[in-house]
């Protein structure tokens, strides 16, 4: 398999203006709420004009869209990199617990909890959310398929995806409601305990 290129330095500038907007604009989100937040107020602190952000994001919503987007993207990586020979409750817990060190290690975790609490709370973004954890489900249940073949039958997938869903949202929810005391990756362990007579059952 022949390399992806590296990234052209107009390519890197790009990222770069897109991720220093992504910050701006979810820390005044987080700070001030959703409606007390324009486009107008997340260019004027990022230093950049309205039409700068509009080139990467469609509304303010799309930056907190995007980031879970890329959540699961990872997630699905993840997954279709894991052994074949693995237990699939080990992949599927791997695979949740990316975008779980993402929210809680590699990316600021103050941060990461007040944008869970505000998707929570802004029935705007709890709809667009639940839309892309559907693709999420989708995806992971599309790399399920192709790993175990016909013997996946034509419900084992889907019903799999749910069910890592379901521990990685309830990690999530009760690592925001200790306001970051409770560590996600335990419970996640937790959760997949729970869920190990199931997931190999199929």
């Amino acid at each position: 398999m022949v390399p992806d290129p590296p990234p052209t330095l107009a390519e890197r500038k790009r990222q770069l203006v897109s991720e220093e907007l992504r910050e701006v604009a979810l820390q005044l989100l987080a700070a001030k709420g959703y409606d007390e937040t324009t486009v107008d107020d997340i260019v004027a602190a990022a230093g950049m004009s309205r039409r700068t952000f509009h080139r990467y994001y469609a509304s303010k919503e799309d930056v907190v869209i995007q980031l879970l987007g890329d959540l699961g993207a990872q997630m699905r990586a993840e997954l279709a990199a894991r052994p074949a020979a693995e237990p699939l409750t080990v992949s599927l817990r791997h695979a949740v617990s990316v975008a779980i060190n993402f929210c809680t290690c590699h990316h600021d975790p103050i941060k990461t909890l007040a944008v869970v609490r505000l998707i929570d709370r802004t029935p705007l973004l709890r709809a667009r959310a639940l839309a892309q954890q559907d693709r999420w489900q989708a995806d992971l249940a599309a790399v399920l398929a192709e790993r175990l073949g016909p013997d996946a039958g034509d419900l084992y997938p889907e019903i799999a995806a749910r069910m890592a869903l379901a521990a990685f949202d309830t990690a999530m929810e009760r690592w925001a409601r200790s306001d970051g005391a409770a560590d996600p990756l335990l419970l996640t362990e937790r959760a997949f305990a729970l869920l190990e007579p199931a997931l190999n059952a199929g």
